[in-house]
């Protein structure tokens, strides 16, 4: 295999590199390219440019593969937990016994918000959506915390990263609360991260709230799944907020903002919606046809990835999870019935085959949510929540990368060439 792939660009014939990864595709470098042709490549979206090199996660599209360090999605789900999995992405490898205790220690002492930041959430309308008032507490969060701000010193960004995951927690329940009028409840370090946050959620002073253990276990595998997802929207803008050297609570807040999209975080809640609107297993062929239909705007939510063109390996994960949640509560939702059939319908059609629309992991995860208690404004918040250690993960790989610049993606012009001014009272 050769090292270099040959360009013939502007009368001139260039050997561009080819870099290799550990796994996935190579990649050509055209970092000299500008310079030596005067010429641009143009890739709206970014669907084949790599911004980065990185060793946290890796995804193949077509395999259905979803790799955090090298361990796959699905092991990490079913045998670890979301703390083993915070320390994975932050540090490399997964803990010993010894390192995920005090790991788990050290966060349990972040939990807690400054109590002026209390009279900040006053500030917000009752009906606003907790995205919002999470985009504010975070960015907020940088004049609270200017001790860890210092992003040249290893130790504070290590500092504002656990106290960036132990807050979210805090933070999400908080904009629950004050949404539906029901006092703050402070955090309890002996709970577990995701107990902690169901308490913190769920809890009222006046009576001792008890975790349970099915609700809790399915609330990790969901911020597991949610914890890392390679350069996606939010993740490639707090890596661009970053590169600025902008503060660490303000780029994570920056990734919230994006994330709110409802082509991002949203798209759980959107299927929710979907799942809801069909209603019963009866009407399913009538919306499978309308899918199908180029002119009938509907579509199917929760079906197809921007990078899955395989089952979403996050996906087995939440239909198993699924069945435990509403098998321990002893729920009986038409919902889920009809989630169920559309899959296995869809599954078998060859119109989603061929076009390889396989269920995400946004298909299962609203119903999952629902079946909790969390209302639909919620969702999103909660991907937040579990993305962060994902964030701050992929924001210190490149604040480390010594190769870093600040990013400034380019453009193809296609406005007016240059032109004179015309006086106000000459225009006609």
């Amino acid at each position: 295999m050769t090292d270099t792939v040959k360009l013939n660009a502007a009368d001139k014939d260039l050997d561009l590199k080819v870099l290799h990864g550990s796994v996935g595709p190579d990649v050509i470098d055209i970092r000299k390219l500008y310079a030596q042709t005067g010429m641009f490549t143009y890739d709206p979206g970014f669907t084949s440019t790599a911004s980065c090199d990185s060793a946290i996660t890796y995804i193949d599209g077509d395999e259905g593969v979803l790799l955090h360090r090298g361990y796959p999605i699905g092991q990490l789900a079913e045998q670890s937990s979301f703390m083993e999995v915070c320390h994975l992405l932050l540090n490399g490898e997964l803990p010993t016994k010894d390192e995920l205790d005090k790991f788990t220690y050290t966060i349990s002492r972040h939990t807690m918000l400054h109590e002026q930041l209390a009279t900040f959430y006053r500030g917000f309308r009752r009906d606003a959506h907790p995205m919002a008032i999470m985009c504010g507490v975070v960015g907020a969060l940088s004049a609270f915390y200017q001790d860890s701000a210092d992003i040249t010193d290893p130790q504070q960004r290590m500092i504002a990263s656990h106290r960036l995951i132990a807050k979210m927690p805090t933070i999400a329940a908080m904009a629950y609360k004050y949404s539906i009028g029901q006092p703050f409840m402070h955090p309890k370090n002996e709970l577990s991260y995701t107990g902690n946050f169901l308490r913190m959620t769920f809890g009222v002073p006046a009576e001792e709230y008890v975790v349970d253990p099915v609700i809790e276990k399915a609330m990790d595998r969901i911020f597991i799944l949610h914890a890392d997802h390679e350069q996606n929207a939010s993740t490639s803008t707090v890596r661009l907020a970053g590169s600025s050297g902008a503060n660490p609570f303000a780029c994570i807040a920056a990734g919230i903002a994006c994330l709110w999209g409802p082509a991002h975080g949203g798209a759980n809640e959107a299927a929710l919606n979907m799942l809801r609107e069909i209603g019963t297993v009866d009407r399913i062929p009538e919306y499978i046809a309308r899918a199908k239909d180029k002119n009938d705007p509907f579509r199917l939510m929760g079906f197809g990835h921007r990078v899955y063109k395989n089952y979403d390996p996050r996906a087995t994960v939440m239909q198993q999870t699924v069945r435990e949640v509403f098998a321990a509560m002893k729920v009986s939702d038409p919902v889920f019935d009809v989630a169920l059939k559309l899959e296995e319908m869809a599954l078998s059609d060859p119109y989603f085959i061929e076009k390889k629309l396989f269920p995400n992991v946004d298909f299962y995860s609203g119903v999952i949510l629902s079946a909790i208690g969390f209302p639909t404004t919620m969702f999103t918040a909660l991907f937040a929540l579990a993305r962060t250690v994902g964030w701050v993960a992929q924001w210190n790989e490149m604040i480390a990368d010594p190769e870093q610049k600040i990013g400034r993606p380019r453009q193809l012009y296609t406005g007016p060439t240059q032109r004179d001014y015309v006086a106000l009272d000459a225009r006609s």
